[in-house]
């Protein structure tokens, strides 16, 4: 063998695991196709955002839920009767006399018994006769209501008066004159139930009484009204 041939075939000896070993490594490895299409490009900017999509339809109705348990007790409402009062019921009464003749100077007149429903009320009363007052000098003589016995104080005596300045020279003289008044007013304060209204007479402050007279020859009455305040 000439020294030729055994360069080339020790040549071929040394090459033949070298090829084995590059066809292994090209055998792991695949080139990315795009790599020579765009190659080193930069990336361009993003586009505009898509405008909404239509709503979706309704979904398929779910299954109803597991009823709650009861609630706690609640308290006992109001009556409505207690809530919205009823409208207001008149109330009233009249006790009526016809000839009183009445001739007292100091003490009760004439009473009347009322029943008034509530506490929160007002009474109107009203006392309606003949008055008469003589005297020899200058007398007063006062007509006032009471309730229950004591005067009215809500807010003030419920009273009519009379003065006589110049008397006559005697008490039977021919000055005797008779007219028709009235006592009337407004009294708060009196408490529910039987109330005895009464009408009095009795001396002004300060004067003299005279001879009095009340009723006479006439009808005299009292009337007695219970009112909202």
């Amino acid at each position: 063998m000439s020294p030729l041939v055994a360069r080339l075939l020790l040549l071929v000896c040394l090459a033949s695991p070298l090829y084995g070993v590059e066809k292994v490594r090209n055998r792991g490895y695949r080139k990315d196709p795009d790599a020579d299409k765009y190659g080193s490009c930069i990336q361009g900017p993003a586009g505009t955002t898509g405008r909404d999509g239509n709503p979706g339809t309704n979904g398929i109705p779910g299954t109803p839920g597991i009823p709650g348990r009861d609630g706690l007790k609640g308290e006992k409402g109001e009556c409505i009767n207690e809530i919205f009062e009823e409208s207001w019921r008149p109330n009233y009464k009249q006790c009526a006399w016809n000839s009183l003749n009445y001739g007292i100077d100091l003490g009760k007149v004439a009473d009347c018994t009322f029943t008034k429903l509530r506490s929160d009320s007002s009474l109107r009363v009203l006392f309606s006769g003949s008055l008469r007052l003589k005297c020899k000098n200058a007398c007063c003589q006062r007509w006032y209501f009471t309730f229950n016995g004591a005067e009215c104080t809500g807010p003030l005596p419920i009273e009519s008066i009379i003065y006589l300045d110049q008397g006559s020279p005697e008490l039977n003289s021919t000055i005797n004159i008779h007219r028709t008044s009235s006592v009337e007013g407004l009294c708060e304060g009196v408490k529910a139930g039987l109330v005895d209204v009464a009408v009095w007479v009795g001396t002004c402050a300060d004067y003299p009484r005279g001879d009095a007279s009340t009723g006479w020859n006439s009808v005299s009455r009292i009337i007695i009204e219970e009112l909202p305040k």
